[in-house]
């Protein structure tokens, strides 16, 4: 696929896009839209804009330094965070160094820069936290490279992009769209639908007791936008296989549900790794469980078959995730964060 413009008396017609291999259509051409879903998640995701300096850590401080945390508390902190302060990376040096290139549609470009940006807040985020509370950088920043259930996780991910940065990789072949698709949904529906859950859950839990209000706040706030990553990346993937159809053979959907197997048993080893007693109100079967559960929903959303039939085991979650206007739990202010000129007034 080529962004060369050249001239032409055929005119744009939205009946002619296709999320790759656009040939047909100027990739540089916004309107017609033909994706309105993909429009649409670009314009919720500008009305939901924030920033974490804008979030006060004072409360968060002063219960960190204050001795309000056990070690095996301030183990599950650190863990989680020391993921996040790289996970966000990895997936945008994936958006902007290998997916953005191979997706031709103009409006699911335009969700991918808004989501890029996104993901730069989060890693931004996931800053401000630990030097807000005076953790070792040096210490956060390394434990992919230490800790082994953050490094098998990283790595997992790392080498989907891998594939699709080298040299004369391209999405016209068989094998090229097949990679192109294998790489979405280890980024969609594992690295964004599973890995970051069960962080997010971890991380909730301590403001559902008003502790680290000013971080649980932001990790809300991350999760909304990540909520929104996930369901486009799964549209997106369900696109593809719909104009492509010869790629979505038995043998790719028997692979994909093996990788997203495997993206479950690495995470239910990393809650292992975080909780390795149990900790505020969770055991090991409960997380293990919430893991299964949400792997279920993104096999769901796939058209693949259902793996666990676990229960979810965390309600509270699904509120979080699935109501648009409500106090938020930290009661600070209203999780419907959006900016003044898209607000809707009763």
């Amino acid at each position: 696929m080529s962004d060369v413009i050249v001239m032409t008396d055929k005119r744009c017609r939205a009946e002619d896009k296709r999320i790759i291999n656009n040939k047909a259509v100027d990739v540089n051409q916004l309107v017609p839209i033909k994706y309105t879903w993909a429009w649409q998640y670009y314009l919720d995701a500008c009305a939901n804009h924030w920033m974490p300096q804008e979030i006060s850590m004072q409360r968060d401080i002063e219960q960190w330094k204050g001795g309000a945390f056990s070690e095996e508390e301030m183990r599950v902190i650190k863990r989680t965070l020391g993921f996040f302060t790289t996970a966000d990376t990895l997936v945008a040096n994936n958006l902007v160094l290998a997916v953005y290139r191979h997706i031709s549609a103009p409006e699911c470009r335009q969700y991918l820069l808004r989501q890029a940006f996104e993901e730069a807040i989060h890693t931004h985020a996931y800053q401000y936290i630990p030097q807000s509370l005076g953790m070792d950088e040096g210490e956060m920043y390394n434990m992919y490279r230490e800790i082994p259930s953050i490094h098998d996780k990283d790595e997992f991910e790392a080498r989907l992009t891998v594939d699709l940065i080298k040299p004369g990789f391209e999405t016209e072949s068989f094998h090229g769209r097949q990679k192109l698709l294998d790489n979405l949904i280890g980024y969609s529906a594992i690295m964004e639908g599973i890995f970051f859950y069960a962080s997010f859950v971890m991380l909730l839990s301590f403001g559902r007791t008003n502790r680290l209000p000013g971080a649980c706040e932001q990790v809300q706030y991350i999760l909304r936008d990540e909520s929104m990553h996930l369901n486009f990346g799964l549209d997106l993937i369900n696109t593809i296989k719909e104009e492509n159809p010869d790629i979505w053979t038995q043998k790719f959907q028997d692979q994909a549900v093996q990788k997203i197997r495997r993206g479950v048993e690495l995470e239910i080893r990393f809650g292992q790794d975080c909780l390795p007693n149990g900790l505020l109100g969770m055991t090991h079967g409960m997380l293990d469980d919430y893991i299964k559960h949400v792997a279920d929903r993104r096999l769901e959303k796939l058209n693949l078959p259902k793996q666990f039939n676990t229960p979810n085991p965390f309600p509270w979650m699904s509120e979080i995730i699935d109501l648009r206007k409500e106090k938020n739990f930290f009661e600070t202010r209203v999780t419907e964060y959006q900016v003044g000129g898209t607000l809707e007034w009763d």
